[in-house]
């Protein structure tokens, strides 16, 4: 499958979500999202991402933008880590990694010389009608949230 591109339709999901519940894609419908992908719960990176993003959520809402991350760990292991760390942002659970897949962030990762797979941190930034906008791969964390932020807002929602 060809990797996601800008203009590309964003594949739709149901997953559940940290807290009970589920969240889709196509529930969004008519308002930016953004879909953050991290490799897992609780590790030094990924965490703080999540409450760089976290503390930029009020902002997020406040310009119509819904945003949601995704990796592969469990529900309880995200409910886990949002306690933990007081996170606000949603996390949704994509235990058979069938999302990870479909945005093409399941890849072949290297570490100390062993290969194995795992999400490559990537972010989508997605328009109210459901079409990819931008998309940051290989992420660098520092200074990130504010940018998809920044590129978030000047979306349109009317």
């Amino acid at each position: 499958m060809a990797p996601l591109r800008p203009g590309d339709p964003a594949p739709d999901f149901e997953l559940a979500r940290d807290g009970g519940g589920s969240i889709s894609l196509s529930a969004l419908r008519g308002k930016p999202v953004v879909l953050f992908f991290y490799p897992k719960d609780d590790t030094k990176t990924c965490t703080v991402e999540a409450i760089s993003f976290s503390s930029l959520s009020d902002e997020f809402t406040s310009a119509g933008v819904a945003l949601i991350g995704i990796s592969p760990d469990s529900v309880k292991s995200h409910d886990r880590f949002a306690r933990k760390h007081d996170l606000t942002v949603v996390l949704a659970a994509d235990e058979d990694k069938t999302v990870v897949n479909a945005y093409g962030v399941w890849a072949e990762k290297s570490m100390y010389g062993r290969k194995y797979m795992g999400v490559e941190r990537t972010t989508f930034l997605i328009d109210p009608d459901g079409i990819v906008n931008r998309i940051w791969e290989k992420v660098k964390v520092a200074g990130h949230a504010e940018e998809v932020l920044a590129a978030a807002k000047t979306l349109r929602t009317d």
